[in-house]
């Protein structure tokens, strides 16, 4: 059911997710007037700019790399051993500037000439870390649970690129979806946009990019760890529970914050939607926790939604922080956001 020529990279092409050398921040020509300077700096310290200081521990922390032997019997199952009857494939994606990689899945118990709804599934990683197979629990449960082919798509991310490349590349995949899903095995007249965290932030604002570039409007928007607004610090819950936050703290808040938008207004609505026109705003699920410092706006944002005439379900379970549905069995309010999800869809796909 998918197209052979997108397992593939065309010949020429590449992968623009793969940071390559010159991709680096720190990239010094060798004829800046500046250079003995910097020599002196790298002969002190390396690496040189302070903004590839700050990104190193959190990318290495965030998958553990300081961590050599985890304790067994705290290692969650796999995305496949939790949810095996679906089946995974990796294709590659146009983009403005070449190509994404991507990871396709497929319930098993679908007829293979099925064409199923789409959902588009944006991972989390405050805009500066992760990728789709980090994710994979999340997107094959949204897979089986809904029938559907989830297209879980990388894309470039911060600092090295800051707003607008990662979202115009995941709109750019909304786009060739809402066109060519039929590649992929899906229905392009039903293309869900969905994510967590910094992944919620992009499915949120396609809803609004897609009014402003003509495209059709996404038959609903998933947003778990419901992120839809940078200017954090207005909202109690961020006052009261960011500042010593265990999975989400104002000292990263403010680092992502910079690294994704180090010249762009904070309010711009495709930055933080919950400042953007929401009439005719597609239907709305979210899912966050009263323990994650951004449960106030996510509550306002979905108030807003509704205020405007849409369709919207909210699941704020008590106690679970940023990421509570990360994980297979550890909390049993993940699967409630699951269940509550598929009713959703099923009510509006």
């Amino acid at each position: 059911m998918i197209d052979a020529a997108l397992l593939q990279l065309p010949e020429g092409a590449h992968d623009v997710t793969v940071v390559r050398e010159i991709d680096g921040l720190s990239y010094i020509d060798p004829d800046d007037p500046a250079m003995p300077s910097y020599r002196v700096i790298a002969n002190n310290r390396q690496p040189v700019a302070l903004r590839d200081m700050m990104i190193l521990p959190v990318r290495t922390g965030y998958i553990g790399a300081d961590r050599l032997k985890p304790d067994p019997a705290l290692i969650p199952p796999t995305g496949e051993q939790a949810v095996p009857d679906v089946d995974e494939t990796t294709v590659y994606l146009p983009v403005r500037d070449g190509h994404v990689s991507a990871q396709v899945y497929r319930p098993q118990a679908a007829a293979s000439d099925a064409v199923l709804p789409v959902i588009l599934y944006a991972h989390g990683g405050g805009f500066t870390v992760g990728s789709d197979f980090d994710t994979a629990y999340i997107t094959r449960r949204l897979a089986r649970d809904n029938t559907a082919v989830v297209v879980s798509t990388n894309y470039r991310m911060a600092p090295e690129y800051p707003y607008p490349t990662p979202l115009d590349d995941v709109a750019d995949v909304y786009a060739w979806l809402v066109r060519e899903a039929g590649r992929v095995g899906g229905d392009p007249a039903r293309v869900v946009v969905a994510g967590d965290s910094a992944g919620s932030n992009f499915a949120a604002a396609l809803a609004l990019y897609a009014g402003a570039h003509d495209l059709p409007a996404p038959a609903a928007v998933i947003m778990l760890g419901a992120f839809a607004d940078f200017t954090q610090e207005r909202w109690p819950s961020f006052q009261a529970q960011a500042p010593r936050g265990i999975v989400y703290d104002s000292a990263f808040f403010a680092f992502i914050r910079s690294a994704y938008l180090p010249t762009t207004a904070w309010t711009d609505p495709l930055a933080s939607p919950i400042y953007g026109d929401l009439h005719g705003y597609p239907p709305l699920f979210l899912a966050t926790g009263t323990h994650d410092p951004i449960i106030d706006s996510a509550r306002a944002f979905a108030s807003l939604v509704a205020d405007a005439g849409s369709p919207v379900d909210g699941y704020w379970p008590d106690g679970m922080p940023h990421g509570f549905y990360f994980f297979p069995g550890v909390h049993s309010e993940g699967d409630v956001a699951f269940e509550r999800c598929a009713a959703f869809l099923a009510e509006h796909l």
